[in-house]
């Protein structure tokens, strides 16, 4: 059995759905990885702030949710190879877009208030880009865009996250500023006890990208493509005398 560990509020990476069903891009690869290894699937939770003590106790064999790679994280825990770049943008309403269209622009703003996720990666790099703006740590972003966090004039967090947020809200819009793009890596936390896994991990990684896999994964669960399932065109045999069901 795999036991892959999974973060709750990872949206698009790992979230419930309306049925309650566990779904999204890295549950997706983690049925792929499970079906591959010829071996059973359970997921569990994992607490955010708990994950290398939970990995290096055996309670998971690794987590996939979209986890960002930090030299704190490489320090206590095994990460896979980067299978996915993340870009840092701002989620600000679509209206004011072009407001935050460069780090320059955004700097020259005055009495500007950011929201960062609870994640001190970010918040140190937007005191690093913004060190006049007021930084702010917000733990919900659904109640941000439900307009709860008031005086928050954008929200600092990945753009390919922030894509799949824009869907549900599309009121609102993504922006990386400019010039340069800010990547950060994705990667698949291990336990140090089983490098073993962690070699797999990074051969199946290789693969994956090769034959497709992951960019199929990111047009579904990032770019939103196919969200839908396509419908047969409608028919009298189909619709109104049931010949085709």
């Amino acid at each position: 059995m795999l036991r892959v560990g999974y973060l709750a509020d990872s949206l698009p990476f790992a979230f419930f759905n309306r049925r309650g069903d566990l779904v999204g891009f890295d549950i997706e690869l983690a049925h792929r990885l499970a079906l591959e290894m010829n071996v059973t699937l359970a997921f569990v939770p994992v607490d955010r702030s708990r994950m290398s003590e939970q990995l290096a106790d055996g309670y998971c064999d690794l987590v996939m949710s979209g986890v960002a790679v930090t030299t704190e994280r490489a320090r206590d825990v095994l990460l896979s190879d980067s299978y996915l770049d993340e870009t840092v943008g701002l989620i600000v309403p679509d209206h004011e877009r072009d407001r935050f269209a460069t780090w320059q622009t955004i700097r020259e703003r005055a009495s500007l208030t950011i929201g960062v996720p609870d994640t001190p990666y970010y918040e140190r790099k937007l005191r690093d880009l913004l060190p006049d703006a007021a930084i702010t740590s917000q733990h919900d972003l659904g109640a941000w865009f439900a307009g709860l966090a008031a005086g928050v004039d954008a929200f600092a967090f990945p753009a390919e996250r922030g894509s799949a947020w824009t869907l549900r809200y599309p009121a609102y819009s993504v922006v990386v500023p400019g010039p340069d793009p800010i990547r950060v890596p994705l990667a698949y936390p291990i336990g140090k006890r089983d490098p073993a896994l962690a070699q797999f991990v990074n051969t199946w990684i290789a693969l994956k990208r090769k034959d497709g896999t992951f960019d199929a994964a990111y047009r579904h669960w990032i770019l939103g493509q196919d969200a839908t399932p396509d419908r047969p065109r409608w028919s009298i045999a189909r619709d109104v005398l049931h010949w085709m069901e």
